[in-house]
């Protein structure tokens, strides 16, 4: 008995020392790679959320397309025979500018005074400076800042209609607007 006693010990010994290399010899290597795997799928995922930033960051630089150019007229304001009052219309014409400066805040102007042909040069340049600055006021009681609008008088040397008759006259007794 003690014979196969030993042989018992033998093989159960002989059994546990496999056993112990098989499942110390898995375990230092199974760490290992699922240690690779995991790194290897951070990596995937790493390269995936990038690829994912730069698709978003292209599609959000889209190429911008050049607005329309917006046309912006102003009314011209016509005064009578050596007057800078403003009249009902050239109220409504000024009205009409405010609008415009007002949906653009960043729009700053020149009015340019003018006066016809009658009276000195110097008469004229200073009630065409009267005219400029009587349209600006109107602007400014209308709410756009005085810094925004700059007057300058022409007096008679800008003619809108070079005639030398009432009809021309009118028309060069006005205001005009122009963006700086």
């Amino acid at each position: 008995m003690t014979k196969g006693y030993a042989r018992l010990i033998l093989i159960v010994v002989l059994v546990a020392a496999v056993a112990m290399m098989l499942g110390c010899g898995g375990k230092k290597v199974r760490p290992i790679e699922e240690e690779a795997a995991q790194e290897e799928a951070r990596r995937r995922a790493a390269e995936e959320e990038e690829a994912r930033r730069v698709r978003e960051a292209e599609e959000a630089i889209k190429p911008i397309e050049p607005a329309e150019e917006e046309t912006i007229e102003f009314g011209s304001v016509n005064f009578d025979y050596d007057k800078y009052n403003l009249s009902g219309k050239a109220i409504s014409a000024l009205s009409g500018n405010a609008e415009i400066l007002m949906d653009h805040p960043n729009m700053d102007i020149v009015i340019q005074g003018h006066c016809d042909e009658r009276g000195t040069d110097e008469y004229n340049l200073a009630l065409g400076e009267k005219r400029a600055q009587a349209a600006r006021d109107f602007l400014v009681n209308f709410g756009i800042a005085k810094s925004r609008i700059s007057v300058i008088s022409y007096g008679e040397e800008r003619p809108v209609d070079p005639g030398h008759d009432e009809e021309a006259w009118v028309q060069n007794r006005r205001a005009e607007f122009v963006i700086k």
